[in-house]
């Protein structure tokens, strides 16, 4: 008998409204779009980021001057 591969449950979501001024969310739009990306990932990615970082962003890598 052949078995059927379950579909992976994916976790509760919740939905998260925000307000922003139209021309900062028109150019996070273009600019992730530009990229190939969605916003919802990128703001996901940075939100993952922040709190494993205990709410600190994380520190800027920069060159040593």
């Amino acid at each position: 008998m052949r078995e059927i591969a379950k579909a992976k449950e994916e976790p509760p979501v919740k939905r998260m409204n925000v307000n922003l001024p139209l021309d900062l969310h028109n150019a996070f739009k273009s600019i992730t779009a530009a990229q190939g990306l969605n916003m919802t990932d990128v703001l996901m990615d940075f939100i993952r980021d922040y709190v494993h970082h205990g709410g600190s962003p994380p520190k800027a890598k920069g060159r040593r001057g």
